[in-house]
């Protein structure tokens, strides 16, 4: 995990959240307890916060040609590697090494967020998120939500929309 400042420290936040907060946008922290015999980080986060399975979005790491790059999909489905390649000009994806994923990110598999990475990542968003008003990504720790407009999101990761979701 990324080191803390003691401002992040005192107020709970995560990178993630201080993120969001610096860049003045709108967002609501929801926290549940998370349950580490659950199957699925994003189904448990959906049920927990009462919000269609649409709505809430994964944050995967793959590899694209040798670099890292994030997919944010719809935790009803999966992610197509092949048109996340696609849609960052690569011609092969496989998931990332966890641990890989981990150090670059600063966060712990079942708390990726696309905001506020170590190291941050070329990033890729659904083409469905923009059908909802907000939509749900990990606020950087399992258990933890941000609920946001899927615009800020795309803004503030310079995400490329395209349809890498898999119903």
């Amino acid at each position: 995990m990324a080191k803390k400042s003691k401002k992040q420290q005192q107020s709970g936040g995560t990178p993630a959240t201080v993120a969001l907060t610096a860049a003045g946008v709108g967002f609501t922290v929801h926290a549940y307890d998370h349950d580490p015999s659950h199957p699925s980080y994003g189904e448990e986060a959906a049920e927990a916060m009462g919000v269609s399975p649409d709505r809430v979005f994964k944050t995967l790491v793959a590899d694209v040609d040798g670099s890292l790059v994030v997919g944010v999909v719809p935790v009803a489905g999966s992610l197509d590697l092949k048109a996340l390649a696609a849609a960052v000009g690569g011609k092969r994806a496989a998931m990332a090494d966890p641990a890989l994923a981990e150090r670059t990110t600063g966060y712990v598999r079942g708390g990726i967020s696309p905001l506020g990475q170590r190291k941050k990542l070329r990033t890729v968003l659904d083409d469905s998120a923009p059908a909802h008003a907000t939509i749900c990504v990990s606020a950087g720790r399992r258990g933890l939500e941000v609920e946001l407009a899927p615009g800020d999101l795309a803004k503030l990761t310079e995400a490329v929309l395209a349809p890498i979701g898999r119903g």
